[in-house]
């Protein structure tokens, strides 16, 4: 049993980059979790163990590791910094009670950070800075703590100072112990010294050390009114202050170092103890109802309360399914059953593991704190709250970002299709921001995501992990067709060719409907022209010619049907021949109705930086869009526009270029408008040429 204060549950976050994976790595080496350290750029680092984040240095799913420094468990989450993969990081931080946000020091605060710094705000996780890297080109340790304030509106309270930058950066004055910490050129961590302060920073060391101790005692007035008075509180104090003030992110204990030629990580460690809340001094999770309200009660951390447990990520690997769940209250014991809140039904749990990176150790217990991995549950999913059976309650649910892009995918064989499917469920499974869906138009699987390279990944494994080849085209926009005039006409059906034949005569007329308002059919015929038991066969012929327009072929919305008048024969009219005359009056009425092609037009939610609102507005006007409204809010401005789907391919790219990475979409379907002639000529080529390759 670990004592609960001896816990710490973090993650480390940060912009593509800047170095979270190799922190990690320097951790679990300091730790002697791991014995060799592995390097992200040879595709070895120990928690980037997919075989798409090998090949492309990047860190695609969270992974989860635990180890021990100075007594104190680290469990540890390594999340990914990618726009496409922001879901990982937002449910791991969901889980976390501290985390240590990595900069680059030659980067800086760069977009993503701004993204998983406000997640972590939202999520009320308390905070450390690391600024990384600082003996690259153009390192600037001052120049990232100025943007930390300005840009992410953060206070870092800065703890060390570096000792020479760039290539003559060799280590670290520690600002409350005033001790220099000088790294050999060995690059092992354990090679360094204690020597005093360089000669030349001592009055910056000084001057640094009163704002860090001004900022800390503010937590406590009568330190505050004791250190106004002259007397300078003990380390105890100082330490207990910032503790407090990082609990309550009033401020960011901010550390700086070169992961990568591992300096400065210990202090890292050692603030992890010594500021970041263990899981009880975090303010516990509140329950909700079944329709997500909040109760007002909470999930006490303690391992005397009944089981509440989180499953945040599901994981599909050559053992079986893994649930990764955090326990908030209670404990759980290998062959206890448990209760799904969100499906009403209990499981039992057959094996518990603790996990490091993809290799896992067996464990027969888990208490309050503990973030594991249960083997082979069957109907969990990410989100769900596992409790015990008499005592049922629900956690605050995860809510996560609708897809942004889709492309429509279809297996290379016959036998793919099966082992396609299966493949989609286990990883909509695994990733929530993942959809898929079938075009019933076309038929294709249109797999649905957070931008291009998250669409590229999940090819990629359903090729290499699930070995099905797909064909992978761009979604078919769903154009239609409508008509602009209205049509008097008239159509008789005749046919005799031996015995009874088939008669029918309808007059009629076409006329544009409503937009959003489909297809109707009225009767106004008096006297008995046509009879009354004809008037379903007459609306059936024409309802179903409206899927096939006269254009391009695409279905055809918004038309009205009258039928006014005709004319029937005793013995060779029928329900038949009038829905064939039905038909044969559709195909010779609507050429001359003025038919037109329409297209989809979506809502679209965009917001940038305030300095790249022209830019925006200029493209989205480009793309033939209208724009609605734009809205200026504290961090950018929020852009409201209609835009035609076929120009919003490929957007998000777009979008990140103009905006250096900061900018963000949404959209979903508004409704249909006519297309410009161009576009309209331009479709209807496409797609003739589309049916004609089809009949080949």
């Amino acid at each position: 049993m670990t004592e609960l204060a001896l816990y710490r549950n973090i993650g480390i976050f940060a912009h593509v980059d800047a170095g979270k994976t190799t922190t990690t790595e320097r951790i679990l080496k300091l730790t002697g979790k791991i014995h060799k350290t592995g390097e992200v750029h040879d595709g070895a680092a120990t928690t980037d163990f997919m075989d798409q984040e090998q090949e492309r240095g990047i860190t695609i799913q969270s992974a989860a590791t635990t180890c021990f420094w100075d007594d104190h468990r680290f469990n540890i989450i390594d999340t990914p910094g990618h726009v496409d993969f922001t879901v990982e990081v937002y449910r791991s931080l969901k889980v976390l009670d501290g985390g240590v946000g990595v900069f680059c020091g030659s980067g800086g605060v760069e977009p993503q950070s701004e993204t998983n710094w406000r997640y972590a705000n939202d999520s009320e996780v308390a905070r450390i800075i690391f600024v990384n890297k600082l003996d690259r080109m153009g390192a600037d340790f001052y120049r990232v703590v100025g943007q930390v304030e300005k840009v992410l509106g953060a206070n870092p309270l800065v703890m060390v100072l570096p000792i020479g930058i760039e290539e003559d950066f060799v280590g670290l004055v520690d600002l409350l112990t005033r001790k220099a910490y000088v790294w050999d050129e060995s690059g092992q961590p354990e090679n360094y010294e204690i020597v005093d302060i360089p000669e030349d920073m001592v009055d910056k060391v000084e001057e640094y050390r009163e704002k860090l101790i001004e900022t800390a005692v503010e937590q406590d007035e009568d330190l505050m009114m004791a250190y106004l008075e002259g007397e300078e509180p003990s380390m105890e104090d100082i330490k207990a202050c910032i503790r407090k003030g990082t609990r309550t992110m009033d401020f960011f204990p901010t550390y700086c170092g070169s992961a990568f030629k591992n300096k400065g990580v210990q202090l890292i460690l050692d603030a992890v103890v010594d500021y970041l809340p263990s899981p009880t001094e975090v303010d516990p999770q509140p329950l909700t109802d079944e329709e997500g309200e909040p109760t007002g009660e909470v999930a006490l951390v303690s391992n005397d309360e009944p089981l509440r447990a989180l499953a945040f990520k599901i994981m599909d690997d050559r053992f079986g399914a893994l649930t990764f769940v955090r326990i908030y209250s209670g404990v759980l014991n290998k062959g206890d059953t448990i209760l799904n809140s969100f499906t009403g039904k209990t499981e039992r749990v057959g094996r518990m593991v603790e996990m490091h990176a993809d290799e896992r150790n067996e464990i027969d217990r888990a208490q309050a704190g503990d973030i594991i991995a249960i083997v082979g549950m069957k109907n969990v999913q990410t989100g769900h709250t596992l409790c015990d059976e008499k005592n049922p309650c629900t956690l605050e649910a995860m809510v996560f970002p609708e897809p942004v892009i889709s492309i429509a995918v279809s297996p290379k064989d016959k036998g793919g299709s099966e082992k396609m499917g299966i493949a989609i469920g286990k990883m909509i499974a695994e990733d929530p921001s993942f959809r898929v869906e079938t075009d019933d138009d076309s038929g294709e699987t249109i797999l649905k995501g957070m931008g291009e390279l998250h669409l590229d990944i999940k090819v990629d494994i359903l090729n290499r992990t699930y070995g099905v080849d797909l064909d992978v085209g761009e979604p078919q926009v769903a154009y239609r067709e409508t008509i602009t005039q209205a049509v008097d006409d008239s159509y008789t059906h005749k046919k005799q060719s031996g015995g009874s034949g088939q008669f029918g005569k309808i007059d009629y007329k076409i006329t544009p409907a409503e937009p959003g308002e489909g297809f109707s059919f009225t009767s106004t015929v008096v006297g008995g022209n046509v009879p009354k038991e004809f008037f379903p066969a007459i609306e059936k012929g024409f309802n179903g010619m409206m899927e096939q327009g006269p254009l391009a072929g695409f279905p055809v919305l918004d038309v009205a049907v009258e039928l006014y008048d005709g004319g029937f024969h005793a013995v060779d009219s029928s329900a038949v021949a009038f829905e064939l005359a039905a038909r044969g009056a559709f195909r010779q009425s609507m050429p001359k109705a003025g038919p037109q092609i329409i297209e989809p037009i979506m809502n679209v939610d965009v917001f940038t930086p305030e300095d790249h609102v022209g830019d925006v507005i200029g493209d989205l006007n480009r793309r033939r869009g209208m724009i609605k409204s734009q809205e200026a809010g504290v961090t950018g401005v929020r852009i409201k526009a209609d835009v035609p789907l076929s120009e919003m391919f490929g957007y998000i790219g777009s979008l990140r270029t103009m905006t250096s990475g900061r900018g963000q979409f949404s959209m979903e379907f508004a409704h249909y408008l006519p297309c410009p002639n161009s576009v309209a000529e331009k479709v209807i080529e496409e797609e003739k040429a589309r049916q004609e390759a089809k009949k080949k």
